[in-house]
């Protein structure tokens, strides 16, 4: 599981990185989640279904990352543990690197821990526990 879930994860920063670039094919990027999930920040708990609605969210996304002036996204590091067989909890730590209004540039690290379940050839994420984005994003002068 470990080697599938390390591809998994290098595979969903590289469909980021078509997403800021606006060449995400939404079919792939979609295809790294479960057929349901559910995702948990300062914000609330929310669960939802890969649908067409999921890929229309994750659309709107990455267009909101480019207007805050994202310009990268890149894996830097990832902990993998498993829970047992067929689940892991994966911290994949993240650095962001944005363009600020005053075009000086600046790169955001932080981490998102993924519930992760391999029932068959690929891994899917079923979940993620996430930090407060928005008080990160002010406390470094993004919005």
């Amino acid at each position: 599981m470990q080697r599938s879930v390390e591809e998994l994860f290098k595979r969903y920063a590289e469909f980021f990185r078509k997403g800021l670039a606006n060449e995400a094919d939404m079919d792939e990027v979609v295809s790294s989640y479960a057929d349901a999930f559910v995702a948990a920040s300062p914000a609330g708990v929310i669960s939802g279904r890969n649908d067409e609605g999921l890929k229309a969210v994750m659309t709107q996304g990455f267009e909101r990352y480019r207007q805050q002036g994202t310009t990268g996204m890149t894996l830097r590091n990832l902990r993998i543990h498993s829970i047992d067989a067929n689940h892991c909890l994966a911290h994949v730590g993240w650095t962001a690197t944005y363009k600020r209004k005053d075009s000086t540039e600046v790169a955001i690290d932080f981490e998102v821990h993924y519930l992760v379940q391999q029932l068959s050839a690929e891994p899917k994420i079923f979940g993620w526990v996430s930090g407060d984005e928005q008080a990160l994003l002010k406390e470094h002068g993004i919005v």
